[in-house]
């Protein structure tokens, strides 16, 4: 049985995102959490297969929560729920090792895609001969601009941001970023970032 935990201080945030999530194909059972303490004192007796980690909550807070929770299970999925604006967070959630990230005001396509991508990742190493640490075998070779670029996500810049920053407009920035996926094997920029600071590319 697939089992998503969603984890958000707000009672309606918490309905809203579990009925979306329960409508996923594939999605077996959705569960709820009010605090990351939560989710920490049950993940090891549910193992849920994916946990929604809001960013910002009272207490221990998304960010620390989701990286004790993978520290102390590597095998933990988490993807980190978000407003638009707080990209920092998401990008300290994903140095700490968290999957990606998902907007707020997603759109039922965009959910269900990030979590679909994320519960196939979770199965893929969890299978029995995946129990041991997954070697990721030599970083891939990125140029300058896609270095600088990748830095600038993993800081939480916007690609105009960036662009700003390089003096590039924002369309050489997504250029740029487009090769960079491809490069790394990445989806989005989270994962791109995630797997820039496994790698060492980015500090």
């Amino acid at each position: 049985m697939t089992t998503v935990l969603v984890c958000d201080d707000s009672p309606l945030a918490r309905e809203t995102l579990r009925r979306a999530v329960a409508a996923v194909p594939g999605v077996d059972r959705v569960t709820v959490a009010g605090s990351g303490e939560e989710v920490l004192s049950r993940w090891a007796g549910e193992r849920p297969e994916l946990v929604l980690m809001d960013v910002r909550m009272p207490g221990l807070g998304g960010v620390e929560s989701a990286r004790r929770l993978v520290a102390t299970y590597p095998d933990a999925a988490v993807v980190m729920l978000t407003m638009a604006e707080d990209q920092d967070g998401v990008a300290r959630a994903v140095a700490g090792g968290s999957r990606g990230y998902l907007v707020k005001d997603a759109t039922r396509e965009e959910l269900t895609a990030t979590v679909s991508y994320a519960l196939a990742e979770a199965t893929w190493r969890r299978t029995p001969r995946r129990t041991q640490p997954v070697e990721m075998g030599a970083p891939p070779t990125l140029t300058e601009r896609e270095l600088q670029v990748l830095g600038g996500m993993s800081r939480g810049r916007s690609n105009a941001e960036i662009g700003r920053e390089l003096y590039l407009s924002e369309d050489t920035v997504k250029t740029h970023a487009r090769r960079l996926f491809r490069k790394v094997g990445a989806a989005d920029r989270a994962q791109a970032v995630a797997m820039g600071f496994r790698w060492g590319l980015v500090r």
